[in-house]
């Protein structure tokens, strides 16, 4: 499997960071503007609590001298309906690093074999449906010795939204991708009870909101999950290629479109006060990095089902110097392609 160079950008550039650029800006100017917006956005409580969250004694005295470092988690779930109960096809963490003057994106491969607490080892993707946002951060927390405590979801529909205002983004198809793209396409087409707009032929080309999403969820070519979470990245990258060249208006009307398709714990006064860091701190460069790194994971059955698995520890470490000390790990020698699930 390729080991892919990752990309440093001048402008923050995913879905997520659409969310935080556009709000951390609006928090930053205050007044009623910026709190009739956040008041689109669902609210969730959750404990706070570290015991309550993963967080061991030990975890928070390792990290107690990181306290400007920023770390939120990001779930993007793939719903039909907001009451439905979802996996975190997307997993994330966004980190605001004002020391190295950096917002990182740390993914997590969702097939990474976990333990979740009450439902023993299994998919980290799991958690989220077991137990929302509050049982999918515990597990981060306590699979990697993290201290997170605050969360946003964003649905896939969102993503499909945001596209469409931008009338469309240029991606590259592969051959091999077609049929599965397409019946994405399919399967939400039949739902919404609309004709199909199926993608023909490969090579570049304009994809719209729903085809770019469904070209997002592949992940039975060659390379699984990790290939997904290239086109997730390719997609996001795509979008923000085309953001630079909004107005401050059509940038506005993306945020109203993104904010109903979203779920946070952080109060309008939580946003308010990173916006205010994140200005001050002078950010201008987006990093990421994907976990477990190829050379550290392998694929495995376990009960007929597959399984990505790494040594937690050595993972745990090298995410942990990755976000707050920006040490970036070093893959080992290229994985062999792993088989379709």
């Amino acid at each position: 499997m390729k080991n892919k160079k990752e990309k440093k950008f001048g402008i923050v550039k995913s879905i997520f960071i659409i969310f935080f650029v556009l709000i951390f800006g609006l928090g930053a100017a205050g007044g009623a503007y910026f709190f009739s917006k956040t008041s689109k956005i669902k609210k969730t409580e959750i404990s706070k609590k570290p015991t309550d969250l993963g967080i061991s004694n030990k975890t928070q005295t390792d990290l107690s001298k990181y306290k400007d470092s920023v770390n939120i988690a990001l779930f993007g779930v793939d719903r039909r309906l907001k009451t439905d109960i979802s996996r975190s096809d997307a997993i994330m963490i966004l980190t605001m690093d004002s020391e190295h003057k950096k917002l990182k994106i740390s993914s997590i491969m969702r097939d990474t074999y976990v333990k979740v607490d009450g439902h023993g080892m299994t998919k980290i993707t799991h958690a989220y449906a077991y137990g929302g946002p509050q049982l999918a951060i515990k597990t981060i927390n306590e699979n990697f010795n993290l201290n997170i405590k605050d969360y946003v979801t964003v649905d896939f529909y969102a993503l499909e939204k945001i596209i469409d205002k931008l009338n469309g983004v240029e991606i590259d198809v592969q051959p091999d991708e077609i049929k599965y793209l397409n019946s994405y396409i399919n399967e939400v087409s039949k739902y919404e009870k609309v004709t199909p707009n199926h993608v023909t032929s490969s090579g570049k080309q304009l994809l719209d909101g729903r085809q770019a999403v469904a070209y997002s969820r592949i992940r039975y070519t060659a390379g699984g999950d990790f290939e997904r979470t290239e086109r997730q990245r390719t997609v996001l990258m795509a979008v923000f290629n085309k953001l630079q060249g909004q107005g401050k208006g059509n940038m506005l009307s993306i945020l109203d479109e993104v904010l109903p398709y979203t779920e946070t714990n952080l109060s309008g006064v939580d946003i308010a006060g990173y916006s205010t860091k994140f200005v001050s701190s002078n950010i201008s460069t987006i990093d990421q990095e994907r976990f477990p790194i190829d050379g550290y994971c392998s694929g495995a059955m376990i009960d007929n089902v597959w399984y990505l698995k790494t040594d937690l520890g050595v993972t745990a470490d090298q995410m942990r110097k990755y976000i707050f000390d920006d040490i970036k790990p070093t893959a080992k020698a290229s994985l062999v392609d792993i088989p379709a699930k």
